[in-house]
């Protein structure tokens, strides 16, 4: 017998194959958010837990407003949400017998009452006059939500109205993005941090104390960003700071005073008030003096903000440096950068079909973007498709291979896709990239615009454009030769003839002749030697390319594949029969008794 052994043929595996990670119990289980990282008990951590989010404030705010109260939690806190509920349902009491209405005295003010009648003369939207509303509630109910359909900094208005909640209560960092129809309320935190190893690195990081340094955080660490510049603001005169900041009045913040905030003499960016800029000599409304003001300071970031945040704030300031609260470290970059972005554009402006991937539904403005971005398209004799996918990824957007380009509609924060390491198949571009690439001549501003009040302004001010320009001649408007004409392409040097198929949309309303016949000599016969009439033959390709009369490009790119279904691979064997096979009754049963073994056991 040989000694030798033979080749593995299969996976390895070994004894830790099958092994899965044990589940952290809430003793052994990290925070390293809260102050004190180990807890002894759960007593601890739900005390830590209850200054951590601002619950006394929280239920203060919730008693006797909202029945249905639903909680958004990001998948790094979502361990903390059952101490969340528990605290809330504790807090949250019924009582029968007091039903003082919290918006009463509000609506008195302006002859009305904002929280029992629909009508209301306070000119308070319905939204709102549901924040102030305070009712009898025999029962309270709070949800957690499951997992964001979309981005996590986004209220996810959809998955609350499963259960018609009343209010959604949104925890961790925000984008502070309003939304449609419910009432919101924020719960940023208190994360932990060293605020005398944070100083030590900024000073060991900007050696020079003239220079034009801005300080920003996300939210849950926009508490911290005062008492930090307050010491900061000793050594270094240059110094500013961002804080979070929003107008929305049916937007509230726990533990948050935004009426002292809208007291400051400060500049709007954003989503942040900026505080401390050497403003006095420029515009604070004119964007192009207030985006080369930025281009002089420096940001320091403390955590890595989102990818698609990342790039924006790069495009505004000379400089970023990301500071990490957990490991304590600075990190100077490279950073995500737009020389792509223009490559993706020329890929958009030759593409035939575009895809609007649509990342959010709760956003406002939302549909009122949708519309804008299939005017733009149709307006360049292009296809598109439209696709309302949660949390997408490259296996979902690989089903769809008719897609030339991919147009996402997101939050600028963390609903866009910065596709850094190559892995989707198709490119994905912004609406303002694809309104770049879309316009009569290519022109990169090297902006990086994503907020869809942005967006829609711009394409009012293009209609404007374009109803001054607009001249009604006889002949103008009509296609001529040069239209036809293939555009270059400057991402493979070649020309294009398929960037705009709608364009050649007359050529499905041919009429020919109905006495016009092909006889059997030709080779466009119907196969059996009978004449085919030039209609017919104009009505199958139309129904190969077309479907109700409008083009399809996912049609023409199916009939340019060899491989176009079950079977199509077929007819090129040898005994290929059109019919078919023959049918035969096949085997019944169940799996464990087919009618065929019962029969071979039979004697």
């Amino acid at each position: 017998m040989s000694g030798e052994v033979a080749p593995a043929l299969s996976t390895a595996q070994t004894d830790d194959t099958f092994q899965f990670d044990q589940f952290q119990s809430e003793e052994t289980k990290q925070r390293s958010y809260l102050k004190k990282h180990d807890p002894a008990n759960k007593n601890e951590v739900r005390q830590l837990l209850r200054d951590y989010y601002s619950i006394d404030e929280l239920i203060e705010f919730l008693q006797g407003k909202f029945k249905k109260i639903t909680l958004q939690f990001p998948d790094s806190l979502v361990c903390d949400s059952s101490y969340v509920v528990q605290m809330l349902q504790e807090g949250l009491i019924p009582d029968e017998n007091n039903s003082i209405d919290a918006g009463l005295d509000d609506g008195k003010k302006h002859g009305g009452h904002c929280a029992t009648c629909t009508d209301c003369s306070c000119g308070k939207t319905e939204k709102e006059r549901k924040t102030t509303k305070s009712q009898k509630i025999d029962k309270y109910e709070v949800w957690v939500l499951a997992d964001t359909s979309y981005s996590p900094c986004c209220v996810d208005e959809v998955a609350a109205e499963h259960i018609g909640a009343d209010v959604v209560v949104h925890f961790g960092d925000s984008c502070l993005t309003p939304v449609q129809k419910l009432p919101s309320v924020y719960v940023f935190g208190k994360p932990q941090l060293d605020i005398n190893v944070l100083t030590s690195k900024f000073e060991e990081q900007y050696q020079d104390t003239e220079e034009n340094i801005l300080l920003m955080s996300d939210t849950s660490y926009s508490y911290i960003l005062k008492p930090v510049y307050d010491e900061l603001k000793i050594k270094y005169r240059n110094l500013a700071y961002a804080e979070a900041y929003n107008e929305e009045k049916s937007i509230k913040i726990i533990n948050y005073d935004f009426e002292k905030q809208k007291q400051k003499e400060g500049i709007r960016f954003g989503n942040r008030l900026l505080t401390g800029l050497h403003s006095e000599d420029i515009d604070i409304n004119d964007e192009d003096e207030l985006n080369s003001l930025l281009q002089t300071y420096s940001l320091f970031h403390i955590t890595l903000p989102e990818p698609s945040r990342l790039l924006f704030l790069t495009t505004k300031f000379s400089s970023m440096v990301v500071y990490d609260p957990k490991a304590c470290t600075i990190n100077n970059g490279p950073f995500s950068s737009l020389m792509r972005r223009y490559r993706y554009m020329h890929v958009a402006r030759t593409a035939g079909t575009v895809g609007i991937l649509v990342n959010t539904l709760s956003l406002d403005n939302t549909k009122k973007m949708v519309n804008i971005v299939a005017k733009w398209i149709k307006d360049a004799d292009k296809k598109y498709y439209m696709f309302v996918v949660g949390k997408p990824n490259v296996a979902k957007l690989a089903n769809f291979d008719a897609i030339d380009v991919w147009c996402i509609l997101g939050c600028g924060q963390g609903g866009i896709i910065i596709d850094e390491t190559s892995e989707y198949f198709k490119p994905i571009i912004t609406p303002y990239e694809l309104h770049l690439a879309l316009s009569p001549e290519v022109s990169w501003t090297g902006k990086w615009v994503t907020g869809f009040k942005d967006i829609i302004k711009l394409a009012e001010d293009n209609d404007d454009d374009d109803d001054d320009d607009f001249v009604n001649s006889g002949d103008e408007g009509k296609m001529s030769d040069e239209d036809y004409a293939p555009e270059f392409s400057a991402v493979t040097g070649k020309y294009v003839s398929n960037s705009r198929p709608l364009r050649q949309i007359n050529h499905l309303q041919i009429e020919l002749n109905p006495d016009a016949t092909k006889t059997d000599n030709n080779d466009d016969d119907g196969g059996d030697g009978k004449p085919v009439s030039g209609n017919q033959l104009v009505k199958k390709f139309s129904q190969t390319v077309a479907i109700k009369g409008t083009v399809s490009t996912s049609a023409i790119h199916l009939q340019s594949r060899q491989w176009t279904g079950l079977g199509s691979d077929f007819k090129d064997d040898e005994n290929y029969d059109e019919d078919g096979a023959t049918i035969e009754e096949g085997r019944s049963g169940v799996a464990r008794g087919y009618d065929h073994n019962n029969k071979s056991h039979i004697i």
